[in-house]
Parts: C-alpha cells; sequence; structure tokens
C-alpha cells in the first residue's frame, strides 16, 4: 500500500507535471520573435500572426491567464472567432493548421509551446480551420502536449487560441 501511495504522489507531483525541454535543441518559437502588441496578444515577426496569449475561456492579467480555458466544439469554435471579430473588427479568426503548428515549441513538451509567450496552455489539443478532406465530420487539430497533429470529430470538445493577420502599429 505504501509503495503505491508513493507512485501516486510521484504522478501527481507538479514537478513532474511540468514542462520538459531538451535544451540542446534548437528553439522554434524563441521569445525574441515575439512582440506585445496588445494587452493580450503577440505578434509573431516570423509568421506576421498575431496571437491570443491566451486560450479562449482564460484571462490574461498581465502576468499570466487566469481560469479555465473552455473546450467546444468545431462550430462553436468558429462560432466564438466570428464573436470576438464582431466584438472589436481585428479580424480574428481560428487558425489553420500551418499557422497553429507554427506556434508549437517543439524543443518542448507538457506543453509545446513555448511558456513565456503562451502561459498556462493546457497540454491538449486545439482546433484548427482546416477540415479533413477525407471525413467531412473532422477537422485537424494541434495537441500542445507534444507538437503531434490529428483529425477529430468535430463534435468533440477541444481547446482554442484565436489568431488574426498583423496590420502594422
Amino acid at each position: 500500500m505504501k509503495h503505491l501511495l508513493f507512485v501516486c504522489a510521484i504522478i501527481l507531483s507538479p514537478t513532474v507535471m511540468a514542462q520538459i525541454c531538451l535544451s540542446e535543441a534548437p528553439e522554434s518559437t524563441p521569445t525574441d520573435d515575439f512582440v506585445e502588441v496588445g494587452a493580450d496578444e503577440m505578434w509573431d515577426q516570423q509568421t506576421n500572426l498575431v496571437w491570443k496569449r491566451c486560450a479562449q475561456g482564460q484571462t490574461w492579467d498581465g502576468t499570466t491567464c487566469t481560469g479555465q480555458a473552455t473546450p467546444m466544439s468545431w462550430k462553436e469554435a468558429l462560432q466564438a472567432a466570428q464573436r470576438e471579430d464582431d466584438r472589436d473588427q481585428q479580424g480574428w479568426r481560428v487558425p489553420n493548421i500551418k499557422e497553429l503548428a507554427s506556434v508549437t515549441e517543439r524543443q518542448c513538451v507538457r506543453p509545446a509551446i513555448n511558456e513565456t509567450v503562451f502561459p498556462a496552455t493546457p497540454e491538449d489539443d486545439f482546433w484548427t480551420s482546416t477540415p479533413s478532406v477525407s471525413d467531412p465530420d473532422s477537422a485537424w487539430v494541434v495537441a500542445f502536449f507534444n507538437s503531434s497533429h490529428s483529425v477529430k470529430r468535430k463534435a468533440r470538445f477541444v481547446y482554442l487560441r484565436l489568431v488574426r493577420s498583423y496590420r502594422g502599429s
């Protein structure tokens, strides 16, 4: 019994759950590539895209993302992007698979993202706007657990991070 409790304690330990990075691997999303352009927005100078720092449902408090990210269906993700764009007319949308993959930090897992730029990112799937070619009821997701890509049913509940094109200062 003691052995089982010890194993459970290790598995649930915050240090075990922390991001793991390979220091000898080159960064795919160095912090210097990003510039803050709004209270909760970061411009990726390499791709010319502006990203929300937090997943939908979370709030930027000036230091980190707080609250819980909101999982949603693909249709709800598209609607959430439209509502955000209607609110401020900045062109917010669901990123396509290439765009979302561009912010994965391939030297890290749990989560596979630059935590300085995108803190408190759930280690899970995020929607893209890219539908599956072979299945009209599915769309592509990017997993911020390990930078992988896969197809998920559009009815599944997955996280969302919004993007828009950079319009200059």
